[in-house]
């Protein structure tokens, strides 16, 4: 496998950085950033993304104030290290909807030299820590957490309410279906759903 390979050839060791919050934080306009950043200074990139993420585009990474750049939709993190050879910068949107192995992959790519940055959300819509997540920011280099605004007090808002009346752990959505609150407010809305508010 070219993992092994390019290490012991080059020894050279790459790195992960994780850019996570809430929905409407601007993970993913993070994410475009860097990679247009890396691909003006001549690096080779490549981004990947879930392919049921079909919200914006079925072959762009697209965030939701409409800034967009390529990607290839997977359904499997492994299909990233079939591909990832050739480039410098692999660059992976969406990872909680990804399986736990994307924690390995993003290791082998980072142990090969690469640079991986990875968005995703670090939370679900019940304030859970969402699928891989975790594990992704316990093993970055470099963590950036991103916040939005809460649409109903106005301050730093790290969590993401669902406005859609549905129970599925993962639901694609917008401005339609979620907002981003507050902890203040999550809690408000966490016990009125509950009956208690």
């Amino acid at each position: 496998m070219f993992l092994e390979r390019s290490i012991n050839q080059a020894n050279n060791i790459g790195w992960i950085e994780v850019v996570c919050g809430s929905m409407f934080s601007g993970k993913t306009e993070e994410l475009i950033r860097r990679v247009k950043r890396a691909k003006l200074a001549k690096q080779k990139i490549k981004i990947f993304k879930p392919k049921q993420d079909i919200r914006y585009s079925k072959k762009k990474v697209t965030s939701h104030d409409n800034n967009s750049i390529k990607s290839k939709p997977i359904k499997s993190p492994s299909k990233i290290l079939e591909v990832a050879e050739k480039f410098d910068v692999i660059g992976i949107d969406e990872a909680q909807f990804f399986d736990d192995s994307i924690v390995e992959v993003c290791n082998k790519l980072a142990n090969s030299g690469k640079r991986v940055i990875v968005a995703g959300l670090d939370m679900d819509y019940k304030g859970n820590p969402f699928g891989p997540m975790p594990n992704l920011l316990a093993i970055a280099e470099y963590v950036t957490k991103v916040h939005a605004i809460c649409t109903r007090s106005g301050k730093m808002a790290s969590y993401t309410h669902r406005i859609a009346k549905s129970d599925e752990l993962i639901l694609l959505g917008d401005t339609r279906k979620y907002e981003a609150l507050s902890r203040k407010e999550f809690i408000k809305m966490k016990k009125k759903s509950n009956g208690k508010g």
